[in-house]
């Protein structure tokens, strides 16, 4: 049914709650889920292996590759970052100016990776060049939590700045602006700033804008107000007098208000934990109404006694709560299609005012979202459906039209997007630039993630690390989970305790112990570089 009405909800405190419980800041965990459970203990499967597979002694990694430098057709080019929030590859098909103006224009980088996947610690990576241990900013609430917790005073937009670079930001910057520090404030680095204001952010009606300094109240849709500051930024004399760089950040397939008569808490009045959903425009409310979840084999999971770290992967699903569901899936791909256009309308924008040929554009998203994955909602744990992230690049000297499958993390963009510039970074970067290596048919590189508890906490949840078609966490009481992608792509069988892997699982312990709190790329303790095919 479409969005009949429009009726303003307020976001400013706890009124919202999610399914697992935790109260709403704008950004929720997934599936409120602990470190460990009560529930069935994990043995070694009788019978039949569940997952078939050749053991083997070693990862198969090989020899580190190398490459050669990227060859860059433009000495200064322009850098457009566009990211959407908690947005999953499989709302990405449903973006056909997306696939045509980008994917098709440019390469899809389909091992995109969220080392911490929520929304604090993966904008802060993609500012630092850090993974969340390093820069502090590990969770939403609490300590290490929200905007508070970050140093703003390192960042790309700074080393950009002193490269000679205008630098420009619009729209959702680290949770908590405006509440854990001044409206009016503008971070460091930022020539132009207009970032909306927390708790106005989740409003998609009527958000709040601090424009350099001065708060403005839009009442109209958030995307449209956020398209329309950065293709007015884009058009100005004064941007394109010199190199740029810009970062537009959409709120959209993320979950705020109004409510709509629609929506599960309105259709369901007497469950207690609505699924909390997101805000299409008026224009795209209802016209995905047909759409189903995706019925993949971890939908729903109904073995789930290997599953040692996250609690909530024991839910069970009565009918209703799959359809709340399924609404919410419906309205997050809906609210994708005003992203989908402001896309379009930018990149008519830069080509229209000929910045286009001289532009490196990323679209990518801060983290993955599940909606019945594994019995999960919602984002911060390691299966590849959250810890995996769209991520597309186009620009000159790239080629048109390939998929990539070389690792690439939110961390690597800030690195990147220095050496395109000829910026130097301000403090010790753990991403790399990943220029060299997009088309280089690496598909292996170790990645450390970890994750924190989102009411605050330096101790982590878990870490692990992802290596290629591996997967290995632990959680803190030593409990772990194995996945192996290229057997197992779903990940519903943790090997853990399968005989056939027990060499791969030692190896990644040794790199999880190695690399848990690495810093920077070099040294006995840096984080680890090597790509491999």
């Amino acid at each position: 049914m479409p969005h009949a009405s429009l009726r303003s909800r307020c976001l400013a405190a706890a009124a919202v709650v999610t399914a697992a419980g935790l109260a709403a800041t704008g950004c929720s965990g997934g599936g409120g889920g602990s470190s460990a459970h009560k529930g069935p203990r994990y043995s070694v499967p009788s019978g039949t292996q569940p997952v078939q597979g050749i053991s083997g002694s070693g990862l198969g990694l090989g020899r580190p590759m190398t490459t050669t430098p990227f060859h860059q057709p433009v000495k200064h080019p322009n850098l457009l970052m566009i990211t959407v929030d908690d947005a999953s590859w499989n709302t990405m098909k449903y973006m056909p100016h997306l696939r045509h103006l980008v994917a098709d224009e440019g390469v899809t980088l389909r091992n995109g990776l969220a080392p911490t996947p929520i929304c604090v610690p993966a904008r802060a990576s993609l500012l630092s060049g850090q993974y969340a241990h390093n820069h502090g900013a590990v969770t939403i609430n609490g300590e290490g939590g929200g905007v508070a917790a970050f140093d703003e005073n390192r960042t790309l937009p700074v080393w950009l700045q002193q490269a000679g670079y205008r630098t420009m930001f619009v729209g959702k910057y680290l949770n908590g602006y405006g509440e854990q520090d001044a409206p009016t404030h503008v971070p460091p680095g930022w020539s132009s700033w207009h970032g909306t204001v927390d708790p106005s952010t989740y409003n998609f009606v009527r958000p709040t804008v601090n424009d350099n300094g001065t708060l403005r109240t839009y009442h109209r849709y958030s995307t449209s107000v956020i398209s329309d500051i950065s293709n007015g930024l884009l058009t100005r004399r004064t941007t394109r007098q010199r190199p740029w760089y810009m970062w537009v950040n959409y709120v959209a397939p993320h979950i705020g208000g109004p409510n709509s008569p629609d929506d599960p808490s309105s259709i369901y009045p007497h469950d207690p934990h609505p699924v909390s959903t997101t805000t299409p425009s008026t224009r795209d409310a209802g016209t995905f109404s047909w759409l189903d979840l995706d019925k993949k084999p971890d939908m729903f999971e109904k073995d789930t006694s290997d599953k040692v770290l996250i609690r909530a992967t024991h839910t069970k699903w009565p009918a209703y709560r799959r359809h709340e569901l399924k609404i919410a899936f419906d309205q997050r791909v809906e609210s994708l299609q005003a992203v989908d256009r402001a896309l379009a309308r930018t990149v008519r924008t830069l080509r229209e005012t000929h910045q286009l040929r001289s532009t490196y554009l990323v679209f990518t998203s801060d983290n993955g979202y599940v909606l019945g994955e594994h019995n999960l909602t919602g984002k911060l744990w390691y299966f590849r459906d959250i810890s995996g992230v769209p991520m597309y690049i186009r620009g000159p000297g790239l080629p048109h039209g390939r998929v990539s499958r070389t690792p690439v993390t939110n961390a690597d963009w800030a690195p990147t997007f220095a050496s395109l510039a000829g910026a130097k970074p301000t403090r010790k970067v753990d991403g790399v630039d990943v220029m060299p290596w997009l088309t280089s048919g690496a598909r292996a590189r170790p990645v450390p993630v970890e994750g924190y508890p989102v009411k605050g906490g330096l101790t982590p949840l878990y870490t692990g690390i992802i290596d290629g078609p591996w997967t290995w966490v632990q959680g803190r009481k030593g409990r772990g989970e194995l996945y192996r992608l290229s057997v197992d792509p779903f990940q519903n069988h943790n090997l853990v305790k399968d005989p056939r892997y027990q060499e791969q699982k030692r190896k990644l312990r040794e790199l999880t112990a190695r690399y848990h709190d690495c810093s920077g790329t070099s040294g006995g303790t840096g984080c680890p570089t090597d790509f491999y095919r």
